[in-house]
């Protein structure tokens, strides 16, 4: 059951001011209330951090009531507590009632009287301790924020009874408010779902008692699915009306009750429950509609089936989760012990307890009163015995659910308990659709409405409940308590093994999975044991060690995968049909040498050979499998040939690391597979070209690495769904007009080559322009000065452009016609001399060891025009004249430069040059809280604040930075203070020259509007009292100190 509801209060308070006296009498009346509260009663002597555990009680509660008293301050405990209760208030919209105990709010909010003395106190302690003056920090905060929220002054002239009643009404009035709503609106319906034994009925209980007195008529109707199906509906309606208007009536059948009910209580304000609802029929017997009940009326439903939810028109719904670990010790304490008093020895128990229950209220309370007043031995004992067999009464509530399945999704369900908890939901759908065909989403779905198994279109992973899992498992192992052999799966592995070894497989056998630790002792068997598992429909077998593979597959078979299969042949498959059979996986088959003949599987969907080394031939007969939509022989890399394809409904064809395949033309088949989605050819390194493509369908084409590849291959037809072309390592050295095909593309990379031409220049190439491009990466390509203009002639709209590793002298002036590009990277292009053209809108540059950029270039790249045009640049290139430009209008020698800004930080412009021997790093710190600055030119965010990168020496790096307030940083930030920023270089004392320069955009450059008088930073920066300045910043860059 979720208890982490949003009625739970959590209180924070100093134990010595007031926790035998306000503190515990708050505590008493709002659980006199009935109003979940956390009170920490631990009284000895605590550590100096919260714990863990603390922590999560904060973070599961939904109010908060701190307790300002004399010495709340002087406890660290206490202001770590304050922190994580703001954060909640910031993050989860949680409630904070501040109490203010005989002290004022103003010197909490200005840090002064008794509670300046404390924080004094723990800066004294902190000195010289740099994380804990940062906690400091967080501290006054936190005490800040909290002392501006509305809430309770106490003084001690005042009743303290009253004082509490008035805080005890007003947390009661936001819990109902929060939870109910209760005679504010119309009439209302709610669903509580979840499997059995979560605790539905117990948190529907504990509304109905909590609210029972705010109605006219209430009445809460026990398990409608049991008492439905014995006493039938009518009796049912008797009972709701003899409940709720004391109507003592039997009625003929249920559309008389029906209409009574409507009639009775269609003008009165109902509280009805309605517990354990498992069809449509009952909720329309007994809560056909809203109009059946008066204004301000409540129904809640319990169920175990969201469908039945939605069916009945029902929007207000709430999944019932699972105990986390607190609570769920609370309450194995409270059934085991009837009380939270437990002897140490019995601690690790209790834990492993609470794990084997995974959060199940059921279970909990079951194993409780099982062993209440038994001994640790005992606990032991019985609870290796669940872990074998679970508990009888565990397993008949949690089987409920599933025996009212029907077959189908009974079958899908023991499926996913025994064999595929954990795994990925992809290739769970893609087995059991081997299975179930295209329905198998609907069973997967009736099983998550059911609350059997986690959500399966939003989670990655298969999920249910272990209890849930073992009932699943404990239901096949009773088919055949002693004989794995005569069940209808097998997933254990010494079963599996076992079975396999001894032959006593039957015809009761569905599925056989085994993972298995490949480096596991080797188990001989005769490769026969299949022959009577007539009825076998999925083999999947993964990195186990047997002594061979399968000599015998039984035709039923749909679904087989066996990882490093022993097999050197197929013959178990190339002498009979197999009809059913959609999947065949036998990837890392090292032994495996041909694939034979596979015609007798007519219906394959999938077939991969994957990383099989030693496979030298296959079949021509694959290539005329119809239905076949994934073929992949990728790694193979002994393969010489690959016969001709005629398959029309294929998706997926991947070739890569087929380094044998010599001299070859790939059949032209190929070049009309009209429904082809992926072509992977990739690292064929004796692959010399392509047949013309004809591929409509194409969304990605890799020929990377395939270093004998001349030419790229004709394009016969638009191909608009490929979005992205990467070409690494190959001989391409010219591309194709009819290249212009890509249509859609919108992200190019050829690299590393270093041959590609582009065609010689003419009308007809004139006429290519790639209006969709945005990115291009032609690093490494040997292009020339001829070559760049056709280049950006064709991708006249990118915004993204790498040049680097090239060896072209200028850069054209129509590069300044590219509007849109942004970033522009040209690293270790060396003969580049000339910049003739700069792109308004250029936003970053690198420029990495082009040293001979020319004097007029470089004064081009520091143009104030220039970067007040783009708006946040970043330029890093080489300056051999160590000169910072006039419009930096404060400047410094030395490592570091600094300013102070009043109320709001400012955008500015930063530069520095440096000249060092190793890497460095540009440090910001804002009112001390120091970050890095990235000068990643690829993954980082220009302007961000980003942790981890290097500075290169000897360059000018110009950036444009808007200093923002962050998470992180805003929180550092009091109101109405001054912000210090400076900026420095780490290890700036060990560089042999270093300057640095700041302009400020959109103020006056005198920086006069910085300052204002009467302002003292100390309060932030106590360790060091620092005078303001005009500028803020010495000759050499260093604040000056107070005389």
């Amino acid at each position: 059951m979720a208890m982490q509801s949003p009625s739970r209060v959590f209180l924070s308070f100093r134990g010595s001011d007031t926790r035998n006296k306000f503190t515990g009498n708050l505590y008493k009346a709002l659980v006199d209330k009935g109003i979940r509260t956390f009170i920490d009663d631990n009284d000895l002597e605590r550590g100096d951090e919260i714990t863990p555990s603390l922590v999560k009680a904060i973070e599961e509660s939904r109010i908060f009531i701190p307790i300002f008293s004399a010495n709340y301050a002087s406890s660290s405990f206490c202001l770590d507590e304050l922190v994580h209760i703001i954060h909640c208030y910031k993050t989860k919209s949680c409630l904070v009632f501040p109490v203010f105990y005989d002290v004022e709010p103003t010197h909490i909010r200005n840090q002064s009287g008794i509670y300046g003395e404390h924080l004094t106190k723990h800066e004294e302690r902190f000195q010289n301790n740099e994380k804990n003056m940062e906690r400091l920090r967080q501290w006054k905060i936190a005490l800040i924020q909290a002392a501006n929220l509305s809430g309770y002054h106490y003084s001690p002239h005042g009743y303290e009874y009253k004082f509490i009643e008035k805080i005890v009404e007003d947390i009661s009035n936001n819990i109902n408010h929060v939870f109910l709503n209760v005679a504010k609106y119309p009439v209302r319906m709610v669903g509580l779902f979840g499997t059995g034994g979560m605790g539905k009925s117990t948190l529907a209980k504990a509304v109905y008692n909590f609210v029972a007195d705010q109605f006219e008529g209430v009445c809460f109707l026990h398990n409608v699915r049991e008492n439905s199906s014995h006493n039938n509906l009518k009796h049912l309606q008797e009972d709701l009306l003899l409940r709720t208007v004391k109507l003592n009536h039997k009625l003929g059948d249920v559309s008389e009750g029906i209409s009574i009910i409507k009639e009775r209580l269609s003008r009165k304000k109902i509280l009805l429950i309605l517990d354990d609802v498992d069809k449509l029929e009952q909720l329309e017997a007994l809560a056909g509609g809203l109009d059946w009940f008066g204004h301000g009326s409540r129904v809640i439903i319990t169920t175990r089936d969201k469908h039945l939810l939605a069916c009945h028109g029902i929007t207000s719904t709430h999944a019932v989760e699972e105990l986390n670990e607190t609570e769920a010790l609370e309450l194995l304490r409270r059934m085991a012990f009837k009380n939270d008093k437990v002897p140490s020895s019995y601690e690790e128990i209790l834990n492993r307890v609470v794990t084997y229950a995974s959060g199940l209220p059921l279970a909990i309370v079951t194993i409780g009163g099982n062993l209440f007043g038994r001994k640790v031995e005992d606990w032991e004992r019985t609870l290796d015995e669940y872990e074998n067999i679970p508990d009888k009464d565990i397993q008949r509530i949690l089987q409920v659910s599933y025996d009212a399945l029907k077959e189908k999704d009974q079958s899908v369900f023991l499926d996913i308990a025994c064999c595929f908890k954990g795994c990925e939901w992809t290739k769970v759908k893609k087995i059991l659709h081997a299975h179930y065909g295209h329905c198998i989403e609907h069973h997967v779905g009736v099983l998550a409405e059911k609350s059997l198994i986690g959500h399966w279109e939003y989670d990655t992973y298969v999920t249910l409940h272990d209890l849930i899992e073992d009932m699943g498992k404990e239901i096949v192992r009773q088919e055949s308590p002693n004989k794995p052999g005569e069940r209808s799966r097998l997933w254990f592995p010494d079963d599996i093994v076992n079975v396999l070894r001894d032959n006593t497989g039957t015809g009761n056998i569905e599925m056989i999975y085994l993972e298995f630790d490949s480096t596991a002792r080797e188990t001989e068997w005769d490769g026969m044991a299949c022959k009577k598992m007539t009825n076998l429909k999925t083999l999947i077998i993964e990195y186990a060690n047997f002594s061979r593979g399968p000599g015998y597959l039984p035709s039923s078979l749909r679904y087989w995968k066996w990882i490093f299969c022993p097999l050197k042949s197929l013959s178990c498959i190339s002498s009979k049909e197999f009809n059913y059979m959609k999947v065949l996986t036998l990837n890392y088959s090292r032994y495996l040498t041909h694939i034979p003949d596979v015609s007798g599987l007519p219906n394959l969907e999938k077939c991969s050979f994957q990383n099989c080394e030693s496979l030298i031939r296959i079949h021509s007969s694959i290539g005329h499998l119809n239905k076949l939509e994934i073929l992949n022989a990728s790694g193979c890399s002994k393969l010489e040939h690959f016969p001709p394809l005629q398959l029309l409904s294929l998706k997926k064809f991947k070739i890569s690391h087929c380094e044998s395949l010599k001299k070859i033309t790939i059949h032209n088949s190929i070049g009309h597979l009209n429904k082809l989605e992926i072509l992977n050819t990739s690292n064929c390194l004796k692959l010399e070209h392509f047949p013309p493509l004809q591929l409509p369908s194409l969304k990605k084409f890799e020929i990377s690495g395939c270093e004998s590849l001349k030419n790229f291959p004709e394009l016969l037809c638009k191909m608009t769904n490929i979005k992205d072309i990467e070409i690494y390592d190959t001989s391409i050295e010219e591309l194709r007009y009819s290249f212009q095909n890509f249509s859609e593309l919108q992200r190019l990379t050829i690299s590393g080559g270093g041959k590609l031409r582009f065609p010689k220049y003419n009308d007809t190439m004139n006429s290519i322009v790639f209006s969709n491009v945005e990115h291009v990466d032609l690093r490494d390509n040997n292009l020339s000065d001829e070559c760049l203009p056709i280049l950006l002639k064709w991708f006249v709209n990118v915004t993204f452009l790498d040049l680097s590793e090239n060896y072209f002298t200028i850069l054209p002036e129509c590069l300044g016609e590219c509007h849109r590009l942004k970033h522009l990277y040209l690293k270790f292009c060396e003969a580049l001399e000339e910049i003739r053209g700069i792109p308004p809108n250029l936003e970053r540059l690198c420029a990495d060891e082009c040293y001979s950029l020319s004097s007029s270039s470089i004064r081009m790249l520091m143009s104030q025009k220039l970067h007040e045009s783009a708006g946040c640049t970043h330029f890093r290139f080489p300056n051999k004249t160590r000169r910072i430009p006039d419009w930096f209008e404060h400047q410094s020698r030395g490592g570091k430069i600094a300013f102070w800004y009043h109320k709001k930080l400012p955008s500015i412009s930063f530069t520095f040059i440096i000249i060092y021997e190793h890497y460095t790093t540009v440090k910001l710190f804002v009112n001390g809280y120091e970050k890095e600055i990235s000068f990643d030119e690829f993954t980082g965010e220009f302007g961000k604040l980003v942790d981890d990168e290097t500075v290169l020496d000897n360059y000018t790096t110009l950036l444009h930075i808007k200093l923002e307030e962050g998470n992180e940083l805003g929180e550092r930030l009091l109101k109405k203070e001054w912000i210090h920023v400076e900026f420095k270089l780490k290890d700036h004392e060990n560089s042999v020259y270093a300057q640095m320069g700041i302009h400020v955009w959109g103020i006056d450059p005198s920086l006069s509007q910085f300052m204002q008088e009467g302002i003292d930073p100390s309060i932030l920066y106590p360790q060091k009292k620092q005078r303001l300045v005009e500028v803020g910043v010495s000759e050499k860059g260093e604040e000056e100190e107070e005389g």
